[in-house]
């Protein structure tokens, strides 16, 4: 992860990116392309100036977060009040399980039984085994799953209608980004929501048919600027929205619970999964996540 500040003697923003590989980013691009912004920042670049200065992605993620967490702390204000969003609600969060043999799976629900939604992370073959045993394991959950890609169309039309009858309510990504036309093609018992397919909001046109909702990542979209703009596109089109994150650090996510607000699934639960977060994260309890408080962000 990399983290962006801003300074100008009395306050201070901070945004935190995650590089992902999958995009052709790592952390030293990410780096590279912050110190190549310093000159254009110190000269007066702003955050609307920022959406075209630099290209979506983590980088300018990164700094477009620290921008919204300095413009309040100069306007002695919240990021939220600034967006026009208001007063902040506590969002209930999915609980990512991952990929593993169907016994393992089963048996990391039922630790996790209690809480409303769980996420499963599938790959194609034995992916109905592993559905089943999560739900045999924790009955009352909402499920989703998400096959990061991994299936055929084939895969799709025959697990689809079965995941139906075992509660699943959402399946992300089924076929890889680039690759999914099928997707328009066949039956949606369930409905299906674009990840790697959706970055911004110019990629909604070419998604309408396939996909029934979005994944709102801001590491994808390049911040918050780009996120709010995607989420009303999005709305506009009939898509329903999905706020999901890389595994980053309550820094990363505080943010992205301004989208959440407006959010049918959200999925912030990164810092549950790491070994510690940071000092004055967000406060989750169980699965209900808390807006950040401004010692953090925003």
């Amino acid at each position: 992860m990399v983290v962006a500040e801003l300074f100008d003697g009395d306050s201070r923003g901070r945004g935190e990116c995650v590089p992902y590989p999958r995009y052709g980013e790592s952390v030293d691009s990410v780096v590279a392309q912050l110190e190549a912004a310093k000159a254009a920042v110190f000269s007066g670049l702003d955050r609307m100036q920022l959406q075209h200065a630099m290209s979506p992605g983590a980088a300018r993620n990164a700094l477009d977060a620290a921008f919204w967490d300095i413009e309040a702390k100069r306007a002695d204000c919240r990021a939220a009040d600034l967006a026009g969003i208001g007063v902040l609600k506590p969002v209930v969060t999915a609980y990512t399980l991952s990929l593993d043999t169907a016994e393992r799976m089963g048996e990391a629900a039922a630790v996790h039984r209690a809480r409303p939604l769980l996420k499963l992370k599938l790959s194609g073959d034995g992916d109905l085994e592993r559905v089943a045993a999560v739900r045999e394991n924790a009955p009352q959950s909402r499920l989703i799953v998400d096959a990061n890609e991994g299936w055929t169309a084939q895969h799709f039309a025959e697990l689809a209608p079965r995941l139906a009858a075992l509660g699943v309510e959402l399946i992300e990504q089924p076929l890889p980004a680039g690759a999914d036309d099928a997707l328009a093609e066949l039956p949606h018992p369930i409905p299906v929501c674009a990840d790697e397919s959706c970055h911004v909001a110019e990629d909604l046109d070419r998604l309408v048919g396939k996909y029934d909702a979005i994944n709102i990542k801001l590491d994808k979209t390049g911040g918050l600027t780009g996120a709010l703009a995607l989420a009303g596109a999005a709305r506009e089109r009939g898509f329903s929205i999905m706020v999901g994150c890389m595994i980053g650090t309550s820094l990363a996510m505080a943010p992205a619970i301004l989208v959440a607000q407006q959010a049918s699934v959200v999925d912030l639960d990164a810092p549950l999964l790491l070994a510690a977060d940071r000092n004055q994260g967000l406060r989750y309890e169980g699965s209900l996540v808390y807006p950040p408080e401004r010692a953090l962000w925003g």
